[in-house]
This record gives C-alpha cells, sequence and structure tokens, in this order.
C-alpha cells in the first residue's frame, strides 16, 4: 500500500501534460516533468545512502528543484525536514543535532560551515544551489524519471517541522500522512479550488503555509502555480490578471494596498485571495473589499495542527475571524484553570481535536504529554472566543511571541544571542507594531558601564540570525524595568516604545 499523499500527490499525474509551474521567467515546468524530476532525485538520494524513515534536512532556496525534494522524500519514505535558508550555521546547529539526520541539503556557498556540524551526526552534506545546480543534480539525467515508491501507513511520520511555541528550544513537530493529506482535502473541498486554478505563490516553502497548504492543496486539485521565488510586489500585480487564487500572509496585503496599480479591474479574474500565518487587520480586510471588491478569506492555524479553521468560502466572511472549524475538526474554547468549555463571546484558551494534529514533539515525550488534555485535546496557547453564528476570533497569545510578515520570531532565542555579546549585561527582546510587518522585533539593551557600542553588537547580531529576526532597533537604557520577584516586565517596555 503506498501513502495516501503518493496516491493523492504524485499518481494521478505521473503522465499528465498540463503546466505545473510557472516561473519568473515566464518558463513553466509540467506536472509530468516535475515528478519525472522528483523521482530522478529520489533514485540519487537513494543511490547515496538515504532509506525510508531517514531525516532529510533541506535548507536550500526556493527552486523548483527544492520543491522536488518534498515529493522526493514521499517517494523514498524518508522524513523530510525544511528549514529557513537564511538560518545562519549558529542557528541551524540546533536543528541538525536534534533530528540527527541522514542528509542535509543547503548552498555550496554554507558547505564548509555546516560540514563540521555534519560530521558530528555523521550526515552526509549534499549542495544546491538557487538555479539548480550543485551535488544534488550533478548526472541527475542519467537516473530513471520513475521512481517505485515506498510503501507508508497513514500514521508514519512524513515531515518535521520546528516550532518553539513561545519559550524555550525549538521542538520538531512530527507530522504524518494522515496529516497532511487529510487537511489538504478538507481545504480542496471547502475552497472549491480546481484544476482551473492558477495560485499565485510568493510564500516560502519551509513552513506549513506555503508548502503542506498551498502546495499539497494545488497538486490534489491539478491546478497550476505561479511559483514566485521571492516576494515581489510587481511580480504578483502583472500575475494577477491571469491567476485565480493568491494566498499570503497580511504583509502582502498592506503591501499591495499600497500599490496604486491595485484596482478592480486589475483583479476582476481572480476567485480567492487567502490570509493565514498571522492575524488580519479589520482595517486590511475593509480597505482591500473596498479598492478591489474581493473579501480576503482568514483562516486559522499552527505548525503542530496545520489548518484548525477558516472563513466559508461562499457564507459570510467576518473581518477580524478565522472562521468556523473544518470537517471532521473540534475546536473548543476553555477556562484555562478547570477546563470548562466556554459560551459564545466567553475568552478562553482554544483547543483543537482531529485527524489533523500532530503526533507529538520528536524526543520530547514530556512535552507532549503536557500538550494534550486527558481527552486528546492539543492546548494550542491560543486565547480566543465563538461568537453566536460559531466563528472563532483569536483574541490573544503567549506574550513574548512576535509574528513579524506572517514569520513566528522567538524573543529568548534573540536574547540569548545578544547576551553572549561581552559588553552586553543583560536585554529584553519584544515586538512593537509594524503597519508593513504588523510586528518587528525590538531590543532594549543594558550594557557595561561606558559601553555604549551598539554597532558592533548590529554586526554581531546579524552575523548570527536571519535577517526577519534581527532587531529594528536597538535601544541602550540604564536598567531594565523589572518587577519584586526580578522579572524583566516587557509590557512597561511595549508601551515605552509602541508608538
Amino acid at each position: 500500500m503506498s501513502s495516501l499523499l503518493y496516491k493523492n500527490l504524485i499518481k494521478p499525474h505521473l503522465y499528465n501534460e498540463k503546466i505545473f509551474l510557472i516561473h519568473d521567467d515566464d518558463t513553466t515546468t509540467s506536472y509530468k516533468d516535475f515528478i519525472c524530476l522528483a523521482s530522478q532525485i529520489a533514485h540519487q538520494l537513494s543511490e547515496l545512502g538515504l532509506s525510508a524513515e531517514d531525516c532529510l534536512i533541506v535548507k536550500s532556496p526556493k527552486c523548483k528543484e527544492t520543491l522536488a525534494l518534498y515529493i522526493a522524500s514521499i517517494l523514498t519514505g524518508s522524513i523530510y525536514l525544511p528549514l529557513n535558508s537564511s538560518y545562519t550555521p549558529t542557528e541551524t546547529e540546533y536543528f541538525i543535532k536534534d533530528s540527527n539526520p541522514s542528509f542535509v541539503i543547503c548552498e555550496e556557498s554554507e558547505s564548509d560551515a555546516l560540514k563540521v556540524i555534519c560530521e558530528e551526526v555523521n550526515a552526509k552534506l549534499i549542495t544546491l544551489n538557487s538555479d539548480g545546480t550543485g551535488d544534488l543534480t550533478k548526472d541527475i539525467n542519467l537516473f530513471p524519471e520513475y521512481y517505485t515508491p515506498i510503501n507508508k501507513d497513514s500514521d508514519d511520520l512524513c515531515a518535521l517541522l520546528y516550532t518553539s511555541g513561545t519559550t524555550g528550544k525549538a521542538k520538531g513537530a512530527m507530522l504524518t500522512h494522515q496529516n497532511l493529506f487529510s487537511n489538504a482535502k478538507e481545504l480542496v473541498d471547502l475552497w472549491e479550488i480546481t484544476g482551473q486554478d492558477t495560485l499565485i505563490h510568493s510564500l516560502p516553502i519551509f513552513h506549513t503555509h506555503g508548502l503542506f497548504v498551498a502546495i499539497n492543496t494545488s497538486m490534489i486539485a491539478g491546478s497550476s502555480i505561479r511559483f514566485i521565488e521571492g516576494f515581489n510586489i510587481d511580480y504578483i500585480i502583472n500575475s494577477l490578471n491571469n491567476s485565480t487564487l493568491l494566498m499570503g500572509v497580511p504583509t502582502f496585503y498592506t503591501r499591495l494596498l499600497n500599490d496604486e496599480r491595485l484596482s478592480k479591474e486589475l483583479t476582476k479574474n481572480m476567485r480567492l485571495f487567502i490570509s493565514g500565518s498571522a492575524p488580519l487587520l479589520r482595517e486590511t480586510h475593509e480597505n482591500f473589499e473596498k479598492i478591489t471588491g474581493h473579501k480576503i478569506l482568514e483562516r486559522y492555524g499552527m505548525t503542530e495542527t496545520n489548518m484548525n479553521t477558516s472563513n466559508p468560502y461562499k457564507e459570510e466572511r467576518k473581518a477580524g475571524s478565522v472562521g468556523k472549524p473544518l470537517k471532521n475538526i473540534t475546536v473548543r474554547v476553555v477556562n484555562s484553570e478547570n477546563e470548562k468549555v466556554l459560551k459564545s463571546g466567553e475568552i478562553g484558551m482554544i483547543q483543537v481535536k482531529g485527524p489533523n494534529i500532530f503526533k507529538g514533539y520528536l524526543n520530547m515525550p514530556d512535552k507532549t504529554q503536557e500538550s494534550f488534555t486527558k481527552d486528546g485535546f492539543f492546548i494550542s496557547g491560543d486565547l480566543g472566543s465563538f461568537d453566536e453564528d460559531g466563528y472563532l476570533s483569536i483574541t490573544g497569545r503567549n506574550k513574548d511571541l512576535i509574528i513579524s510578515g506572517g514569520y513566528n520570531i522567538y524573543p529568548k532565542e534573540i536574547e540569548d544571542i545578544i547576551n553572549s555579546f561581552d559588553k552586553v549585561i543583560e536585554c529584553a527582546v519584544f515586538g512593537i507594531n509594524d503597519k508593513d510587518l504588523g510586528e518587528v522585533p525590538i531590543a532594549a539593551v543594558v550594557m557595561k558601564q561606558n559601553e555604549n557600542d551598539t554597532l558592533n553588537l548590529k554586526g554581531y547580531v546579524k552575523k548570527n540570525l536571519a535577517k526577519y529576526k534581527q532587531p529594528k532597533e536597538f535601544y541602550c537604557l540604564e536598567q531594565l524595568p523589572k518587577n519584586t520577584m526580578g522579572k524583566i516586565q516587557k509590557n512597561i517596555l511595549k508601551e515605552m516604545f509602541n508608538s
């Protein structure tokens, strides 16, 4: 028995000549050619020693070969672990050592920095560059264009995505074939995605939204994808006339609204605009409808759960709401102290149960156990409430988490880097409002006496953290506000610097 994902994402397209990917240079890749490429990559990896259930870390740029690695992992029965390609070697080291992969795929420019780390865990290092060149694709055409898929059960592990919630070390969320397929199939049905659709894809492919929501739904439905390598406002604008779907984060929509070319005429062929990964402001929702005539459809998901809720396609889409629970998924709001299910309008902790829920955290049985209730609900950590019509609104989240342009940023990770700089006594990282990105990280720093070397500190942080995590501003203070227990009061800092 081959896997659910193979039977629904790959098998239907083995001989499908339809266009799958439309690239930035307007060249195209058919479904058939894409799956042939993925099959050849699967053969290449198998030849190099990849076995079923081996972990495959992919830290390469957004290109068709990187996407083909995901499909190759399904074919080989391996476990796919995508990482942000902008992570520094310092950041990447933790993921390699925690997941113990058999292979690490990265750009040639990073191979020297990661080689020593890979040797420590006995992982093979293979290069893949943004233009598709590298060790992975060398002599790739010598391999067969068909790969016999490895049989996998629905409950077998398919992917690892790392998340740290709001505190502590990053945790590897274990996602099964059933988790990914059931969720994607439900979204295809709910959003009425078909082979007639063309999706504008400007998201990264190393997290749930850009990979499992966008790619899985498109392949199940047989849609075409305008595969934009990065966020490019001109490419998106130029794609609106001959596309039907856009999946984005709120930042996409705020930037589109700032472009004078956005209009009803430009978007007349578009069928659906979808937003997720961060809260969409009511103002953005209303302004977008005013200019384009389209109501953005907002949904709610997490790394551990895939998508949980969605505003409906045909019924009312409420601004400020993330919609109703998906089919076969139960979402409840409870009092976090006594687990009592709350009535509509009452704010509490959001808990989720269904076939979309992950298998647990890698190597963390205790953390896995404490993340679930006795009756099997996953404790999301988000606060929210249902209205009288059954629409869910997210009203809060754990205090420290910063969501910037759709990316989760965890202050403790940034603080650890800043505090390791020899001229820093202590620091606090927190988010402030930003019209473009939603939030951006800010650092308040206490330096050693007579040391205000923020320029060198910025350079140090830049070297050790991906760009989106780097604080937008560094403020040097004589002391940080603390309570009687010595805990830094970030709420005061936010009030000080949130203009």
